[in-house]
């Protein structure tokens, strides 16, 4: 991809850039975590859950500037999107701190805890 973005590119982008709200580092340091390698369907390289390999990816986006966004970028946000938009439908009752759901939704870049709604995820 060159140059600026369609309308329905920009539409994936500014969902992207709301959905995920850890910032680069922050998401590195959760993957990082043994929490965070606890969760998630394997079929990754070496066993590396989806979820897990989608956050290594979503950090090269956070950093990649707007116009230096590849086709493949704007396929993998469209992915993010549509997984956290279906988890947080998904929120179970009560205290989600340790909750593997929220673990799950952390390692697609969302931290669940932030949205004003209390509770805390590990690490």
């Amino acid at each position: 991809m060159s140059g600026s973005l369609n309308d329905q590119e920009q539409a994936i982008y500014d969902e992207f850039r709301s959905l995920v709200n850890m910032a680069p580092k922050e998401l590195e340091d959760w993957l990082q975590s043994d929490e965070s390698h606890s969760v998630g369907v394997s079929g990754g390289v070496e066993g590396e859950s989806v979820g897990h390999q989608s956050g290594r990816k979503i950090v090269q986006i956070k950093q990649t500037n707007k116009p230096d966004l590849s086709d493949d970028m704007l396929a993998h946000m469209k992915k993010v999107n549509g997984y956290v938009k279906r988890h947080l439908k998904q929120r179970p009752k009560g205290d989600i701190s340790d909750s593997r759901w929220c673990y799950s939704l952390k390692n697609w870049g969302h931290d669940p805890t932030k949205d004003g709604r209390g509770g805390r995820c590990s690490a």
